[in-house]
């Protein structure tokens, strides 16, 4: 659908991830350089899922649910943040500004699925690497990645539970650091993440981690 309209995407983050890693998954994020929304319509059509489209203009995603799988797709972008809030302020990007923007590289991997680069991976903050070596680490400067979105560190360290990974060094100082932003994030989401770190193997290292990491 992507070749008719003539938009060039690439499929990233956590399916990308888990292929990588064997695991299943039936919840896939689409990058498009350009509006997302005709692409999301054509593969809700396609997919006769058209009552399960769901369009956020503010942000410029679409969501496609058809049974198990969740379909997101997104405009490729650069984001903002005011102190006091993780609601980012969203504008135009090149395809390395939306990765850049992302939380951690093993979810800013791309593989292209359009053009003569179909197939082609992208992966300028070398996730595969840190992929392979079990790392968790931000692809920018942590300060920067968590003071935008405090909830990150939390998600920083049920990857780590969940994978059985390291968090690379500046990554956890980083945590350390910016500790306090956290209190900007809502109970619910806080709760939320706590449960999935609860789900680690075993959940014990994530309570570790945000025991030592004094968050």
């Amino acid at each position: 659908e992507a070749e008719k309209i003539g938009l060039n995407t690439w499929v990233i983050g956590g399916y990308v991830r888990d292929s990588l890693l064997g695991i299943t998954s039936k919840d896939a994020d689409f990058v498009c350089m350009g509006d997302c929304l005709p692409l999301a319509e054509a593969v809700a059509n396609r997919l006769n899922a058209v009552s399960s489209l769901a369009v956020f203009k503010n942000f410029g995603t679409a969501q496609v649910k058809s049974g198990d799988w969740i379909l997101e797709f997104v405009s490729a972008r650069k984001e903002s943040y005011r102190s006091d809030s993780r609601k980012p302020e969203v504008e135009p990007g090149s395809l390395e500004e939306d990765q850049l923007r992302r939380d951690f590289t093993i979810n800013a991997i791309a593989i292209s699925l359009t053009g003569p680069k179909a197939g082609e991976w992208l992966d300028p903050f070398n996730g595969l690497e840190d992929l392979k070596n079990q790392i968790i680490r931000t692809p920018r400067d942590p300060h920067a990645t968590f003071s935008d979105d405090p909830l990150r560190m939390l998600r920083c360290i049920r990857f780590a539970a969940r994978f059985g990974f390291d968090i690379e060094h500046d990554t956890f100082e980083g945590i350390r650091t910016m500790k306090e932003r956290i209190s900007i994030i809502s109970g619910e989401r806080i709760s939320d993440e706590l449960n999935k770190i609860i789900c680690g193997n075993p959940p014990s290292y994530g309570f570790k981690l945000l025991y030592y990491s004094d968050l």
